[in-house]
């Protein structure tokens, strides 16, 4: 099939990914068709399948391109040695990166179900990673700096009040990211310093 006129691999294939991110997040996987994917984007049916293999395949490019994409992120962060400090800096983090990217999220989390298989053990590996990096800062704090009972599920806690942000957050609303992020530090230190020892 020929190629429509004007259209680049370059140009098409970025919008292709962004109208399925947006559709995927709007109406959820099952209910989008890849017809839908190339009215979106202006090619027709067909010619959507000069860009991406199928539905399957874009589901997953589009959740491992986020993954990819966070874990670059976060380690080009610098990193302070205090365990706190670096518990701080995580939580930050995971709030102002999450915050600019609501389809993304979304798509990432809800939809793994969708997954092949395969497919959802690559993906769970770089969630994995990810996690790693929290359980470490709070493997790190067990010299006394934290009280936790389990590093791994205080980080799938932490992990998910941070990332439900998401889920209510909105640009006009009453409280700007930089608030949020000192109310959830609030929230997180409750969770993992030790009560302060009274007379």
């Amino acid at each position: 099939m020929a190629r429509k006129s004007g259209s680049h691999s370059e140009i098409t294939g970025p919008r292709i990914r962004h109208a399925a991110l947006s559709l995927f997040a709007q109406h959820g996987y099952a209910a989008v068709s890849m017809r839908q994917i190339a009215a979106e984007v202006g090619v027709q049916a067909g010619a959507i399948y000069l860009y991406v293999t199928d539905k399957q395949a874009l589901l997953f490019e589009l959740m491992e391109a986020h993954m990819d994409d966070l874990l670059a992120a976060w380690a080009a962060v610098p990193k302070p040695k205090d365990p706190a400090a670096l518990l701080r800096t995580f939580t930050d983090f995971h709030i102002a990166y999450h915050l600019d990217r609501p389809d993304q999220v979304f798509v990432a989390y809800m939809e793994l179900r969708n997954l092949t298989p395969e497919n959802f053990a690559a993906i769970e590996a770089k969630r994995r990673a990810y996690e790693a990096e929290l359980e470490a800062i709070l493997g790190a704090g067990t010299d006394g700096t934290f009280d936790v009972a389990d590093t791994r599920v205080t980080a799938m806690a932490l992990i998910a009040m941070l990332t439900g942000i998401t889920g209510w957050y909105r640009t006009d609303g009453r409280l700007d990211a930089a608030r949020l992020q000192e109310i959830y530090w609030q929230l997180t230190r409750k969770m993992v310093l030790p009560e302060p020892v009274t007379a």
